[in-house]
């Protein structure tokens, strides 16, 4: 079913039928047929409809953050954090992509020239927790490299692919050349194999960027995954317990709790453990969960009620195995998908709360001997997106972050994307890059031009 419910209540707000099979056709079509002009306009005139765009999200940034708190719950003040860091990332490649997308000479090799050219139209199966931001993070290099898009978004945020489609078309890019679908996804694996579509990325789950990973490898066409995580926050003794604890809170239970790169586990060593506890108790204590659209909400409901559910069999597993449960834990009455900020103490492989992605409000403390455990039970997972390390001496820091198996380690500072950097994962994570120069090449074709000499 694609239709809007909203989180807070449990009320059906609007519905949408799929596309058709002749709907689904002519829009490939167009965007095949938009995007082959497009590839051979300058990358400066391509790079310079992005600030037009950013402008526009600016513009709209009160509607569209309540869109987002309608179609999925995020507290108002965080949705409207979306808004902007999506004009943030039209910015940033507005300014960056002409000279990213410069042809490199080869010093080794005299005559020898990169050309980094567009692959065609990219499939885009983009998840519902960043209804804007997971799209226009890939969107903006995609299209600056002169490539275009398709969006087969989540079924739970049909208004804001809606909104999306709209917005790029003001802003001036060709008509067709980005466009949603609502499809099913059992018919998703049919648009992979069309040979209009040169390529998918995939935000979501590991289960299903495996099937999509299948379907695209089948088809022979490049892919880039960001999947699931299962993000180790690592507290050694030295660290500043306060600091460390306050971030924790956010880490956690941003967009309740809805995040791949969300911190889940936190490894403490057992010397401070007691004291780390206390601080990351107080601090969810003060987080208030209520109605997303009032501005003083910190914490609103879950997306779905399946997700709630989910995350209370998590919680409730865990604690038959033997974790403590500090705060929470139980599901409220009354309308929507809420779920209390929950704190799990005394956490240990084995247990769900350990072992599992959580993807909601419950945070697992877990405790290490030394720094080397710390580290061990950070990567004793089958995820690999992100990882902070908390300690006062920067060097080892920096050393710590090199043990730790992941796409990006932050010392000192929770895990969060920025356009500036490339952001993906390892082993169950995925592979390939979004963002920074990295991302805004994964879907180019690294052409080797050679020219000899004359004769």
């Amino acid at each position: 079913m694609i239709a809007t419910i909203d989180p807070a209540t449990g009320e059906t707000l609007a519905r949408f039928d799929a596309h058709t099979p002749a709907e689904i056709d002519a829009r490939l079509e167009r965007a095949a047929r938009a995007q082959d002009a497009w590839r051979w306009r300058s990358a400066e005139e391509r790079a310079a409809i992005l600030p037009r765009l950013a402008a526009l999200l600016r513009a709209e940034k009160d509607r569209l953050a309540a869109l987002i708190t309608c179609e999925m719950g995020k507290p108002i003040a965080e949705a409207a954090a979306e808004v902007e860091k999506c004009a943030l990332n039209c910015d940033f490649y507005a300014e960056r992509a002409p000279a990213m997308l410069a042809d490199a000479p080869v010093a080794a090799a005299p005559g020898t020239t990169l050309a980094f050219e567009p692959l065609g139209v990219i499939l885009a199966i983009m998840p519902w927790n960043y209804p804007l931001w997971q799209v226009v993070r890939f969107l903006a290099p995609a299209l600056a490299a002169g490539n275009g898009a398709i969006l087969k978004h989540a079924a739970n945020v049909p208004q804001s692919a809606l909104a999306l489609e709209r917005l790029v078309a003001e802003a001036g890019f060709p008509e067709g050349l980005f466009a949603n679908l609502f499809v099913e996804p059992v018919d998703i694996a049919a648009v992979i194999a069309d040979p209009r579509i040169a390529g998918v990325t995939l935000t979501g789950s590991t289960e299903v960027g495996a099937i999509v990973a299948g379907q695209a490898g089948a088809a022979l066409k490049k892919q880039v995954l960001e999947l699931g995580g299962s993000d180790p926050f690592v507290v050694l003794a030295d660290a500043d317990l306060e600091r460390a604890a306050r971030t924790a809170v956010t880490a956690r239970f941003t967009n309740a709790g809805q995040s791949c790169v969300n911190a889940k586990r936190f490894i403490v060593e057992a010397s401070v453990a007691d004291a780390f506890a206390d601080h990351f108790l107080k601090g969810i204590t003060e987080l208030k969960l209520g109605d997303p659209r009032d501005t003083a909400t910190t914490l609103g409901p879950l997306a779905r009620g399946n997700l709630r559910a989910a995350i209370d069999a998590q919680v409730q597993r865990s604690i038959a195995s033997g974790a403590q449960l500090r705060t929470g834990g139980t599901i409220p009455g009354g309308p929507g998908f809420y779920y209390p900020a929950t704190l799990l103490d005394h956490v240990a492989p084995g247990m769900a709360a350990f072992d599992e992605e959580t993807f909601g409000p419950a945070a697992a403390i877990v405790r290490a001997h030394d720094a080397d455990e710390a580290i061990a039970l950070a990567n004793r997972t089958c995820f690999g997106l992100g990882a902070s390390v908390w300690t006062t001496d920067i060097d080892r820091g920096r050393l710590l972050a090199r043990r730790v198996d992941a796409g990006a380690v932050f010392v000192n500072a929770m895990v969060a994307s920025d356009p500036r950097v490339p952001f993906g994962g390892i082993k169950r994570s995925g592979y390939g890059r979004e963002l920074g120069e990295a991302g805004m090449k994964e879907f180019t074709n690294m052409k080797t031009i050679r020219v000899a000499d004359a004769i």
